[in-house]
Formats: structure tokens, sequence, C-alpha cells
């Protein structure tokens, strides 16, 4: 019988807190590309949980896998058959978690990921819907997040405008005691997802 390979001392342990993780943080912050970074270095243990919404795609999106792209009809319908475990309307458009996602997700032994607006989160805290842990993403300040939003150009001038004045609100809420399990400082990508693995996968708080 072959031997089983060492163990390598220096890979992050399999984490013993199996519960979802919910991460946010204001429009542009990089909170996406985290959660994407984790669970493309750790396919087998998280599992992104795909929300509902009503914008059109992005270039680049696909339907099923960046987001389900439904009418605001089907949205309503949605919401009257109890499928979201939160929603949210946000820049004149609804988003929402399935419920569904995360028991599918749960069933096949792995962690969902779920990258929602901080209004969800509120829900979901309020509403004790689901045992969770609570990460938020903060940019090093608020001049460093317009020249992100710009740089996307996506957005007019006004939009931007409107997200940092959201994320200035967001930031104070999330600073508030006991909210969050962890806030995250994304001023450097690489070590801002250091932070977020060493929380995940070494913490069982």
């Amino acid at each position: 019988m072959t031997p089983k390979p060492a163990a390598d001392p220096a890979a992050p342990a399999a984490p013993l807190d199996r519960r979802p993780i919910i991460i946010s943080g204001p429009s542009g912050v990089g909170k996406g590309t985290l959660a994407q970074k984790l669970i493309d270095k750790y396919p087998q243990t998280f599992a992104l949980s795909v929300s509902h919404t009503t914008r059109s795609p992005r270039a680049g999106e696909i339907d099923g896998k960046s987001y389900h792209f439904v009418t605001p009809a089907t949205f309503s319908t949605l919401i009257s058959q109890d499928t979201f475990v939160e929603y949210t309307t946000f820049n004149g458009h609804q988003y929402g978690t399935s419920k569904i996602t995360i028991a599918e997700i749960m069933g096949k032994g792995m962690i969902p990921v779920l990258d929602i607006e901080i209004d969800g989160v509120q829900q979901i805290r309020e509403r004790s819907s689901i045992d969770a842990r609570y990460v938020f993403i903060k940019p090093p300040n608020l001049e460093a997040l317009g020249a992100r939003l710009r740089s996307r150009g996506t957005e007019s001038e006004d939009d931007v405008l409107s997200r940092l004045a959201r994320a200035r609100e967001e930031i104070e809420f999330a600073e508030t005691r006991g909210f969050y399990d962890k806030i995250i400082v994304n001023g450097d990508l690489e070590r801002a997802f250091g932070e977020l693995e060493e929380f995940l996968l070494r913490s069982s708080e």
C-alpha cells in the first residue's frame, strides 16, 4: 500500500466552524474579489451562494454563475413564495439570497459564502434566520474607494457620489460594536485575503 503523503504543517487547518460566511462592504471595496479568491483556493470547502437580481448583466457576467438574473415580476413572485433569506433594493435594483441555494451548499458538506448588501445583513441579524459569521470589508479611506469606483467605468459620476455617501453610512454602521465578527481593511488585496483566510480557517470562535 502506498503511504499517504505527510500533511503540510504550514497548511491551514480545515475550519472547525462550519457556519455560512456573510461578507459585506461598500460597493467597489473588493468583497466579491476576496470571496472568489477564497473559493478558488478552497473549492472543496467554500461555495458562493449565487444571488438573484433584477439588474441587467454586466460585461462578462454569466447567468446562474454571477447572479440569477430575473425580471422584477419574477422577483416579486419569489418574495411572495418566501424564497429569500434576505432581499433588498440597491441603486434601483433588487437583490436576494435564496434559502434553497444555502441549503444545497450545506447539503454537500460545504460552507456557503454570501456576498450581500448591508441591508440584507441587517435582515438576517434581526430575523436570526441563519446562524452565520459576519465579515465586513472596509476601504482604507473613501478617496481610495472613489478611485476604484471610477476606474470601473460602469457608473456615472452621480452614481459614484451616491455610492460613496452610502459607503460612509455603511462603514459607520459596521463599526458598531458586536455586529460584525471581523472587519478587514482592503488596502492591499493579498494582505486582506490573508487576514480573511486566517480568520475563517483558523478561528473556531
